[in-house]
């Protein structure tokens, strides 16, 4: 008998049944019977309500791989939600990434589990700083990071991703540029490129804990280590790496190289869910944890879609020009 105000967790669940074997690797044995069941409600749920969840690379196993429709970057991300087929849309990532969704979805329901899902990145820049950009820099065109809010956005002439930011400053065709908030990226970006980058001073909490001391001593703790490193990272991270791209183009080098032995400098979600797919590989984690993307949970996705709730709005005012700017970045290829 269970005891009072504790409700029995079922074992098996008939949905989540056949998903242990995917993720066994990265979930212990004695915590799937509480997944398996906000699992199998979530898959009730998503054909209840038509709805799909995409996750972004930094969601934990439970999410990435057993709840999601869709799965990637935030590029991937974004040209996903203009394709999705649904109603709904639950965002299982931060809220610029729902908010983006939004932008180009305005007529679905786009929710975001849990709305203190933020992102230091996007906190680091505000509207009336991109105005004073502007007025410092007349004529300067300003490419932003989509780690920003949607009014960030609304203010600047082309968003870009980790992805693609060297594609967007490039397809300007202009000499110097202004990249909004990530400092590290954006100096990193302007180091394989002859455009001009002028910088924020925007950081991601995750990414400049990384040193360069600390890729050193990896090599010789763990020799042969292949390490991979986020373009958010400081430059002379990625000078040690030997390889820098976003969470997308980590898990393809992975895929296409297969290091016996590799690090991947971001977020450690990202390593438990690429390493599910190669189980010979060897991952050493000396990751960084996200506290917003931990915020995301499949309790509060389960939440999300039996109450409708939190649901993203976007001043009309605002969603227009932020639109023009994501377009104009998923344009360019």
């Amino acid at each position: 008998m269970a005891m009072p105000g504790l409700e029995t967790v079922p074992a098996r669940t008939p949905q989540a049944e056949h998903l242990y074997a995917k993720v066994r690797h990265a979930i212990p044995a004695v915590e799937w019977p509480v997944h398996a069941q906000d699992i199998d409600a979530i898959m009730t749920l998503k054909r209840t309500r038509n709805a799909v969840v995409l996750a972004h690379n930094y969601q934990t196993p439970e999410i990435f791989h057993c709840v999601s429709d869709f799965v990637g970057d935030s590029l991937a991300l974004a040209r996903e939600a203009m394709t999705a087929d649904a109603d709904v849309i639950v965002l299982a990532g931060v809220h610029f990434m729902a908010e983006t969704a939004k932008l180009l979805n305005p007529e679905k329901t786009v929710l975001i589990p849990d709305l203190g899902a933020g992102c230091s990145l996007a906190e680091s820049i505000r509207p009336e700083d991109v105005r004073l950009l502007r007025q410092t820099y007349p004529g300067i065109p300003i490419v932003t990071y989509v780690n920003t809010s949607a009014a960030v956005k609304a203010l600047s002439d082309i968003c870009c991703t980790s992805g693609n930011a060297k594609a967007v400053i490039e397809s300007l065709g202009v000499e110097r540029v202004i990249m909004l908030p990530d400092e590290f990226l954006a100096r990193n970006v302007a180091a394989e490129t002859n455009v001009k980058v002028i910088a924020w001073s925007g950081h991601c909490e995750v990414h400049e804990r990384f040193s360069a001391g600390e890729v050193r001593q990896l090599r010789e703790d763990y020799p042969g280590v292949i390490v991979l490193a986020h373009p958010e990272c400081p430059p002379e991270v990625v000078a040690e790496a030997d390889f820098s791209g976003s969470t997308a183009a980590m898990s393809s080098y992975v895929n296409k190289n297969r290091p016996a032995r590799v690090v991947l400098l971001t977020e450690c979600s990202m390593s438990d869910n690429v390493a599910i797919h190669y189980p010979d590989l060897e991952f050493i984690r000396p990751c960084n944890l996200c506290p917003h993307m931990k915020k995301i949970s499949l309790r509060n996705i389960r939440r999300a879609l039996e109450t409708m709730q939190h649901e993203v709005h976007i001043d009309p005012a605002i969603a227009v020009p932020a639109r023009r700017a994501v377009e104009r970045m998923l344009d360019v290829r």
